[in-house]
């Protein structure tokens, strides 16, 4: 029997087809783009639906959207994925089960906006994580990532680099390290491993291991009501966020690195701001506008391949 290979550890996009570092950067950006639009509805589910309980059904929901496309791959694979449960369930308490909780924890005490320019942080310690793992970020990566951060400081900041936290932006700030522990551990998933296969089991075992916490949840603060209110906010995250956004965003960073996504993943505050105009009418200032050109600049030379 062959033994499972890893992801080889090799500068991202210094092989495989012409475009493929083109089509991985796109990925991430529509992972960005619909996890930006999962804050606002994470935060309009804050006051009617507790973040346990939100989070639980996020995931059912995503495992019923995959379930039709991935279950024949992952019984093909199933003797592959008891091979490598242990690596499985690691991604997926980080990335299924603490990730989320987090993030809906933070929404009870926090904007949308400032979970969204908070979660930018995750990508400075993606690029610690590829350092330590061995790759070279380069010095035009490093400048890009360099000045995104500042632009993403002096956004938090409303124009200094100074910050000013409550407990909903340190839950943000927990959940973004969360994030991106689970990206440094994409790199290691074994090559044989079907995207869609991974993508259920995780799904699976995210939801198995919140289920103690949804039953107390339920037994101490209730249910929620089922109304468009909540249900419409809980497709989005199940379907669109968990289902959608996880798929393109773990391809993604099979294609060029977690260290390069996570520069493409610093437009999330740029995304979150042109939400808040369009849906919650939120006017942007000159200093934001500022601050999302550095951001925008910043993924520009961090993600280009010259």
């Amino acid at each position: 029997m062959d033994r499972a290979r890893t992801v080889p550890q090799t500068e991202p996009g210094s092989t495989g087809k012409k475009g493929a570092a083109g089509l991985g950067v796109l990925l991430a950006l529509l992972a960005t783009v619909v996890w930006s639009g999962s804050f606002v509805a994470t935060r309009g589910m804050a006051e009617t639906v507790p973040p346990v309980q939100a989070v639980f059904w996020r995931w059912i929901i995503a495992l019923l959207a995959v379930a039709p496309f991935a279950a024949r791959q992952t019984w093909r694979q199933r003797a592959l994925i008891r091979r490598h449960l242990g690596f499985i369930a690691l991604a997926s308490l980080f990335g299924v089960t603490l990730y989320n909780t987090l993030v809906h924890q933070a929404g009870l005490t926090t904007s949308a906006s400032n979970m969204g320019m908070i979660m930018a942080a995750s990508p400075v310690i993606m690029a610690l994580y590829a350092r330590l793992g061995g790759e070279r970020l380069g010095p035009r990566r490093t400048s890009g990532l360099l000045l995104a951060a500042l632009g993403v400081l002096l956004l938090v900041g409303d124009g200094s680099i100074g910050l000013d936290l409550g407990a909903g932006d340190l839950w943000m700030f927990a959940a973004a390290l969360s994030f991106a522990t689970y990206s440094a551990l994409l790199r290691r998933k074994p090559a044989e491993l079907g995207g869609l296969a991974f993508l259920i089991t995780t799904f699976a075992l995210g939801a198995l291991m919140l289920a103690p916490a949804y039953a107390v949840s339920v037994s101490v603060q209730g249910g929620f009501e089922i109304t468009p209110g909540t249900v419409g906010p809980l497709l989005y995250i199940g379907v669109f966020s968990s289902a959608i956004a996880f798929f393109a965003w773990n391809k993604a960073v099979s294609m060029i690195g977690a260290a390069r996504a996570g520069v493409v993943y610093y437009l999330q505050p740029v995304c979150v701001a042109g939400l808040g105009l369009l849906l919650l009418g939120e006017r942007t200032g000159p200093a934001q506008l500022l601050c999302m050109a550095l951001i925008l600049g910043g993924v520009g030379l961090g993600s280009a391949r010259r």
